[in-house]
């Protein structure tokens, strides 16, 4: 069993990539996208065409409706278990989070959202619950930002859940199966030209329909409407912005995104990492490929 995982900032060339070393591997794609896992949110997330489905199998992708939530703990174990099934995976994907619950192992609690116990949580206000959080599991408040309200609501909910402090339920347990990353980047001017390009690209396919569709179908209150992309374009929908602000403001905050993405990444010495814009990217990725595997 060997993994092979394909990671980098959005936009920089890991979709291309990973069809052609599929092709040569003669396997799947196992998506390491957090967005991609909703149905009927296609274009904005940049999915990967009925065309590319076509030639390459792709898992934990349109597995959820947007209404529904899908944790860390359940991704895991999904793709753990095609992992498992297969002996050469290819994971693709610029969620570093989700990466990083396979190649680290990652101990997540097995605790699902609980929406009545937030409501009641966060109506508290944060610098309370931080307060609370302190209290009961001083090792998780040391790690949290006080201003960050998402992970002191999830360790509270968990603390409520199981009884026992979030920070004695997590840790890591790596998987013994070799594991090979592949990191790809590019000056910072290309990549923004990249996305740049896409942003445009995704419009002429139809994202202002897309979002517009889905506000009709589900609500302008959906929380991955207020998402990279759809946010932008929900405003433009609304009568708030032009659509030359709303590309504008998605290429800027898909920028800023890909820097976030790429501080991540380079955190990690254990990627082999290659420059996008190479000619010879392919063939580079797949002789490092046959020399470690």
């Amino acid at each position: 069993m060997v993994l092979i995982v394909i990671c980098g900032a959005t936009a920089s060339g890991k979709s291309g990539l990973a069809l052609k070393l599929a092709q040569r591997l003669n396997t799947a794609i196992i998506s390491a996208d957090s967005r991609q896992v909703y149905r009927e949110f296609d274009i904005g997330t940049a999915k990967p065409s009925i065309e590319e489905q076509e030639l390459v199998k792709h898992h934990l992708i349109d597995i959820c409706d947007p209404t529904e939530t899908l944790t860390l703990a359940e991704y895991q174990q999904q793709a753990q278990q095609l992992i498992n099934d297969s002996p050469i995976s290819l994971l693709v994907g610029g969620t570093g989070l989700y990466i990083k619950s396979i190649t680290k192992g990652l101990k997540i609690p097995r605790v699902s959202p609980q929406p009545e116990l937030r409501s009641q949580l966060t109506a508290l206000g944060q610098i309370q619950l931080y307060s609370f959080l302190s209290q009961v599991d001083p090792t998780a408040a040391a790690k949290i930002h006080p201003n960050d309200q998402v992970r002191t609501l999830r360790a509270l909910e968990v603390f409520y859940v199981t009884g026992k402090p979030i920070s004695s339920q997590q840790g890591e347990n790596p998987p013994e199966y070799p594991i090979l990353q592949i990191g790809l980047d590019g000056e910072p001017e290309a990549l923004e030209t990249r996305i740049r390009l896409r942003t445009h690209k995704m419009v002429e396919l139809g994202l202002v329909q897309e979002v517009q569709s889905l506000c009709n179908k589900y609500g302008q209150d959906l929380p991955l409407l207020n998402t990279l992309g759809y946010a932008e374009f929900k405003q433009y929908i609304l009568g708030n912005i032009s659509l030359e602000f709303a590309i504008a403001d998605t290429i800027l905050h898909t920028r800023q995104f890909a820097k976030r993405q790429r501080t991540w990444f380079r955190a990690y010495p254990e990627i082999t990492w290659f420059n996008v814009d190479s000619i010879n990217l392919v063939d580079d990725v797949w002789q490092t490929i046959k020399e470690q595997l």
